[in-house]
This record gives structure tokens, sequence and C-alpha cells, in this order.
């Protein structure tokens, strides 16, 4: 069989780092220039993308599409690719609840093929090795494995439900993220009290706890634009299971205050915790 045509929805950088992981695998993975800003352009030329001009020619020429995009514009991108009648696969990547998932893959069936997946764990650089998980038909679900074949991105197939691999990914980003943001605020009352130093010597002395590791605090707040939207997708599928999203709603309400930090690669731990102390 011929390579697929891959095309790739909003490279940022986990989508350009997973699409150029395709690359490997397909005759060619595509992007859309055209609104983009000069960092998404030279994202895209340093992991190898192919650009075009218009989001129809990406569709008109690729195979499958992968959307790897902020939560919030999930479903708007799907509208679009709906719009132009798409009929390969389309991979619904994004860290939205079940419930989204299955309302754009109705928006774009039967024209297309949905495959639902989550991403967990960082960009495939460095050494770091995420896991895509994927539901959805077999067929479908067999073409997304083939692409990432001898690449650093690993995948699992859970089923043929779609929803399965946008709940997996979302429960595991519910601890996960909030978990951080539990650090940021335990160190900020123990900082407040000038106890912050011993308060990470208590938490060494325990295995694998995140207290222990405050300079990720700086991290979460860099990360806080979209980490925040991620677990508000989480608190809608809580609610949606008749579990309490009071939790999570908290915590994003809590990375909002650090959404001015986005990307900043410079924030030290003690500049996240003054912000933090700033509504």
């Amino acid at each position: 069989m011929d390579q697929p045509t891959v095309g790739i929805l909003h490279p940022g950088s986990m989508g350009a780092a997973v699409a150029a992981c395709a690359a490997t695998n397909t005759a060619a993975v595509l992007w859309c220039e055209t609104g983009r800003s000069l960092a998404s352009v030279e994202r895209a030329a340093q992991f190898g993308l192919t650009p075009v001009s218009t989001l129809p020619e990406l569709l008109d020429r690729s195979d499958i599409v992968i959307s790897l995009c902020p939560p919030a514009a999930a479903e708007d991108q799907a509208h679009e690719v709906a719009a132009h009648r798409f009929t390969g696969v389309y991979v619904e990547a994004n860290a939205i609840n079940p419930e989204r998932t299955k309302r754009i893959a109705a928006l774009l069936e039967p024209d297309a093929t949905i495959v639902d997946g989550g991403v967990v764990g960082s960009p495939p650089v460095g050494g770091k090795t995420p896991t895509l998980y994927l539901s959805g038909r077999d067929d479908a679900t067999t073409r997304i494995e083939a692409l990432f074949v001898g690449t650093a991105v690993r995948t699992t197939v859970l089923g043929t439900e779609i929803g399965k691999a946008s709940a997996l990914k979302l429960a595991y980003a519910s601890f996960q993220k909030t978990s951080r943001v539990l650090v940021a605020l335990a160190v900020g009352i123990a900082r407040e009290h000038g106890v912050d130093q011993e308060l990470i010597e208590v938490a060494s002395r325990r295995t694998d706890s995140y207290l222990a590791e405050p300079e990720y605090v700086a991290t979460t707040a860099a990360r806080a634009w979209r980490w925040g939207p991620e677990l508000e997708e989480a608190a809608d599928a809580l609610a949606a299971a008749g579990l309490p999203p009071a939790m999570l709603r908290a915590a994003a309400s809590t990375l909002a205050r650090w959404n001015d930090a986005k990307d900043d690669g410079e924030l030290t731990l003690t500049d996240a915790l003054d912000r933090l102390a700033q509504p």
C-alpha cells in the first residue's frame, strides 16, 4: 500500500513533534500556514513539515488528518473540516471530554472515519516517548498505529468505542496537573511563613512526591494557559459521570492566575509564586 499523506492541524509543541514522528511512515506531512504565528512557522520548519496555503488544500491532499489544538478550538476546527466534506481518517486527539469527542464524531461522519486519540506524556523530543491512546474502528486505528511504527510515539488501542481515549487522557491529566497545582499552593503557604525549605526537606523524605520538585512550579505556570482548559474539560467529564467537579474547577481557576506567563521559559519559582499571590 502507498504511504499516506497526513495533515496536522495547529502544529503546537506537541502536534508538530508528533507529526514529525509520523513523517517517517508517510509520503508527506502537511500543515496550513495561513493565519499562523511566526513561532508556528519556525516550529513547522524545524520539524520538517510541508506548508500549504489553505485548509481546503490540506484536506484535499490528506488521507489522514490529526487534530491537536487547544481544547477550546477543537469543535470549531472540526466544523471547518466538516464543511469541506473530508472523507479520510480524522484523529480527534485533543484534550477534550468524551461527550465533545462524540459530538465531533457525529459532525464528521459518515464522510470521515473518526479515531478518538489522547496523548499522555511529553512531546516526543529529546528521548521522550509519549503514548498515543486510540479508540475507534479497527481498520482506522490500525492505520494510525502504522504511522508511528519505529518512532518515539508509542500507540495503544483501547477498543472501538469513541470516547475511551479521551476519557483516559483526562483521567490522567486530572490527577497529574491538579497535583502540580497543589504543590504550588503548598509551597506558597510555606514561603509566606518562611518554612518553604523545611517543607521541601519533609517532602524529600517521601518516595515519588511531586512536593519534592518545587522547581517544576515555574514549568506549571508556563503551561497554565493550556492546562487550565484541560482541567475544565476533565471537570465536565466528572459532572457527566455524576462525580463532583469542584476540585478540578478550582485547580483550573488557580492556573488562570498564570495565563500571562504563557510559555515563559525564563520564569523562576519565585516569579511563579509571586504571580500566584496576585489575583
